[in-house]
This record gives C-alpha cells, structure tokens and sequence, in this order.
C-alpha cells in the first residue's frame, strides 16, 4: 500500500476465485479493484508530515506566547503574525509534498486536493498558535470529525480507457441477456479475456451457420 491514494487499476482475476472483497465483474472476465478502500483513502489523506512539521513550530511559538503573553514578539515581528504565516506555508507546501512522495500508479493530484483542504482544519484542530483567539474545543471536534468522515468520500476515478471497456461490457451483457430469452445458443457468445465485446449481429451470423 503506498503512501498516496492510489488510481483504480483494471485486474484479470479468475471469476473462480472466492473472497474477493469489493470487486466487480465486468462479463466474467475483468475485475475492475479500488486501490484503496474509504477508510485507506480517510487515513491517506492527512497530511501528517506537513503537519508534524506545524506541529514543532507551533511548540516553539507556542511557549514564546505564554512568556510574553498576547503581545508576544520574536525577531521583531509578533509571534501570532509568524504563526499564521506558518498556517499558510503550510496549506501551500501540502501539494508540493504530495507531489515530491507521488510514485507510479498514485492519484496524487486527488491527494493534494483533498490533503491541503485539510491541512488548516488540522491544524485548527491541534491548536495551532495562529487561532488562539478563536480555538475551541468542541469546534475542532466537529470540524475534524466532519472533515474526516467527508474526505473519504473523494474517490480517484478509474481510467478512461478502462472505464469504456467496462461500458462497453456492461451494454454487451445488457443485450446478450435480452437476446438470450428469444435465442438460446447466444449464451455462449462471451468475449474472450482482454478482448472487447463480440457485436451480437455477428454473433447471431455466427450461430446461424
């Protein structure tokens, strides 16, 4: 499992084989398998080396604040002023991040999306130096709650080559199970594995003869 939200991928798998969680046939022949299931997808999408990162700048900006109270300075420029200025290298540096750890087969443009609409309801939710005076607790329970539950909901589509094909098979076995009421010896008019539909007309030809 990488460490990115990883792209719907197009699997033979024998049609035989039990077990197979959360996959689809596509005539018996392709399973079309999301690469990672919504609570994958919830835990993907933190983006907690970003955050770790906040997280030990805002400690530091943080004990400068209780020492020298709400007008707190470091280097000239007020501590809230430096802590907001975090917050938002941060939200501006998770896609970046996302990109730098993509590797082949990750939907890291999703990941980026999804991850830095997070980033800041993360970091209001951890106390971040930047919303002091606008933290509250059961707030950020119900924002990161919220947050979490829907960021599962966001789902890499599958390829569209891929998703014709299932299209196209899907209508195929539309038509052959219509057809098959009137015309028995269509039944076996499956297409082979990796191959697209057979037309029925000429599968009809075929059975003629």
């Amino acid at each position: 499992m990488g460490r990115l939200v990883r792209v719907p991928r197009e699997v033979p798998i024998d049609s035989s084989a039990g077990g197979l969680d959360g996959v689809h046939a596509g005539n018996g022949y392709h399973y079309y398998v999301q690469a990672d299931s919504y609570l994958e997808r919830v835990a993907k999408y933190v983006p907690a080396e970003v955050l770790a990162f906040s997280v030990f700048i805002n400690a530091i900006l943080d004990q400068s604040l209780k020492a020298g109270g709400k007008t707190a300075m470091m280097a000239g420029m007020p501590v809230s002023t430096i802590a907001t200025a975090v917050v938002i290298a941060g939200t501006v540096l998770t896609p970046f991040f996302m990109w730098y750890m993509r590797r082949p087969g990750d939907a890291w443009g999703t990941n980026a999306f999804v991850s830095t609409l997070l980033f800041p309801v993360w970091s209001y939710a951890l106390g971040s130096v930047a919303f002091a005076g606008y933290w509250d607790g059961n707030l950020a329970a119900i924002l990161l709650a919220s947050a979490t539950v829907v960021s599962g909901l966001f789902a890499p589509r599958l390829p569209r080559a891929a998703k014709r094909r299932k299209e196209r098979e899907r209508d195929f076995e539309e038509e052959r199970v219509r057809a098959v009421a009137t015309r028995p010896h269509l039944a076996a008019t499956t297409p082979p594995a990796g191959k697209d539909p057979v037309p029925l007309p000429v599968a009809a030809a075929a059975g003629k003869k």
